[in-house]
């Protein structure tokens, strides 16, 4: 799913992003840090509101040798 989308599915649901945030217990400001492609979701928080909205999917957990 790309950030519009993502964007799109809310307003359709009637949703803010700030209740989606709430609700996911995101900073709103990281949220949208994300959507509009400041933070690119590869590590960290971002990387956990990326694939909480369904933008990326999750890394396989790598185990160590």
């Amino acid at each position: 799913m790309t950030p519009t989308r993502f964007k799109a599915r809310l307003r359709a649901q009637g949703k803010t992003i700030r209740q989606w945030a709430e609700e996911h217990g995101f900073p709103e400001r990281a949220v949208y840090r994300v959507l509009n492609g400041l933070d690119k979701g590869n590590f960290g928080r971002a990387h956990d509101i990326a694939v909480t909205a369904g933008i990326k999917q999750p890394e396989p957990e790598q185990l160590a040798a």
